[in-house]
């Protein structure tokens, strides 16, 4: 007999056994009189892979019959609808959640570790029932951003139909009584989105376009020259240390360590200045987007802006000449300080 038998029965019999989903007012629908149908381990956590109980329902007319993606335990873990996965305080991507809060994701990504993981959190079930995140006082700028990027009213537009494949083909003959959108699909960075990408936090289009819209309107517009891969920090106090900057960077979900290229800080007599270097541009685009939020250095707001290019001589880029507190000097007189 194979000794691998009671390990392959305990993982059966860990699937999750549930009586109602946990789900946000976009997917249950504008339906008080909803049906819903349920099958006890009908499919498997497409983030953790354990059986679980699966809710399918309509929820109103003219919309598509939705179903439970995640299992409970994932969506507690996480704060997240089981069907859409945005959170469910906010209706927001976690990473524009992660992202104003600061926080990183502590669940692991490898199919080694995942259901391991999901495991202990079943076990440790105190910890999942205590709902929304507990916000501390820290989180009070970050928790204001959520506030003005969240919605006001319910988007039911999200449970329209799927498009039509035949109709794209033009090949679709059911008319008015075909039950998918007769729409030509758009291709675009929306059109690619994937769902272990939303859960975690990482690479979630539909966050990047939220953040940065808000970078837009809080005056971090990405320059046009892409030649650009620094930020301008002023405001900061003298007590400010590079692992202070560099921390309140990797908070973010989306910035890893190897995306910050230096941090130069030039002390004066009252505050100091800092640049932030990114290794490319992208990563400094994503720096400006998490400094879109108020921006604290051992309590002080600091201001942050994009930095300047470098002056050209004879056509060509030159490095900037002269000692980095002139350096600074003529970033504060472009910047009105």
């Amino acid at each position: 007999m194979s000794g691998y038998g009671p390990r392959r029965d305990l993982n059966a019999a860990s699937g999750e056994a549930s009586e109602f989903p946990n789900l946000c007012e976009v997917c249950l629908g504008p339906n008080p009189y909803l049906r819903m149908s349920k099958q006890d381990l009908g499919a498997e956590c497409k983030i953790c892979t354990r059986p679980f109980t699966v809710f399918r329902w309509l929820p109103g007319a003219g919309m598509r019959y939705k179903k439970t993606e995640i299992c409970q335990t994932c969506s507690k873990t996480k704060n997240v609808c089981q069907t859409c996965l945005l959170d469910l305080q906010f209706g927001l991507p976690t990473q524009v959640r992660d992202t104003a809060l600061g926080q990183k994701t502590t669940a692991p990504t490898s199919a080694i570790n995942r259901e391991y993981y999901a495991q202990n959190k079943e076990a440790k079930g105190e910890e999942l029932d205590s709902g929304a995140i507990n916000f501390g006082k820290a989180d009070s700028a970050g928790k204001e951003l959520l506030k003005k990027l969240a919605r006001n009213d319910p988007y039911y537009k999200r449970n329209r139909p799927h498009l039509c494949s035949f109709y794209a083909k033009g090949a679709c003959n059911r008319g008015d009584e075909c039950p998918y959108r007769h729409e030509l699909p758009v291709e675009n960075e929306l059109s690619h989105q994937n769902i272990k990408d939303r859960y975690h936090g990482v690479n979630d289009p539909v966050a990047r376009k939220i953040l940065a819209a808000n970078a837009v309107s809080s005056g971090l517009a990405p320059p046009a020259d892409t030649s650009i891969t620094s930020l301008f920090m002023t405001g900061l106090p003298l007590t400010a240390k590079e692992e202070h900057i560099r921390s309140f960077y990797l908070a973010a979900p989306t910035i890893q360590p190897s995306h910050l290229k230096s941090i130069v800080i030039v002390p004066s007599s009252t505050k100091a200045v800092a640049f932030v270097n990114f290794v490319d541009r992208k990563a400094a685009e994503l720096g400006a987007e998490r400094s879109s939020v108020k921006v604290e250095i051992e309590g002080t707001e600091v201001k942050v802006q994009w930095g300047r290019s470098r002056p050209k001589k004879g056509g060509a880029s030159a490095p900037a000449t002269g000692p980095l507190s002139q350096i600074a000097e003529r970033e504060l007189a472009s910047s009105g300080k």
